[in-house]
């Protein structure tokens, strides 16, 4: 999968982020005492690669990773500056909760914080969902002909 740059002063964001607001869930920065919770819910759902970054997000300050929360459930996560800096995720939501607009929201959410913290531009590392990214942030792919930061990264089998 490629890599994709977003700017995060593209006129796109704003458009994001009114179709963000819509999202009835709360959008909030992770707190220390839940990374334990978070970081097993991460390892539960998705992987323990995935895990791993949201441990280095929680420490980060301010941390970097914003979770998606509906009364006392948690249903998504997104984090950026965990690989490198300036990187968009890991991101995800509870399956069950798909379909929602949650990813949106921590997504924009995400590059709101971003680009408060001074950032330009947000790298999402090998991108899953390429069309998502291009359609909601006029993410483009990075022309590089190698696998980028995650070439020859150890892995754990997804769930």
């Amino acid at each position: 999968m490629p890599d994709l740059l977003v700017s995060l002063y593209s006129a796109k964001l704003a458009e994001l982020k009114e179709r963000a607001d819509a999202v009835r869930v709360s959008i909030r920065p992770a707190l220390p005492p839940e990374l334990h919770l978070v970081v097993g819910w991460v390892r539960e759902q998705f992987s323990e690669n995935w895990a791993s970054e949201v441990s280095v997000a929680f420490s980060r300050q301010p941390i970097a990773c914003l979770i998606a929360v509906e009364g006392s459930q948690l249903l998504g996560f997104a984090c950026y500056d965990t690989t490198a800096r300036g990187f968009f995720g890991p991101t995800g939501v509870d399956p069950d909760a798909r379909g929602k607009g949650i990813g949106l929201a921590l997504f924009s959410a995400c590059l709101q914080t971003m680009k408060t913290l001074g950032h330009a531009y947000a790298f999402i590392g090998d991108a899953g969902p390429v069309d998502f990214y291009a359609k909601t942030a006029d993410a483009i792919i990075i022309p590089a002909p190698d696998k980028g930061i995650y070439e020859g990264m150890l892995r754990s089998a997804p769930k």
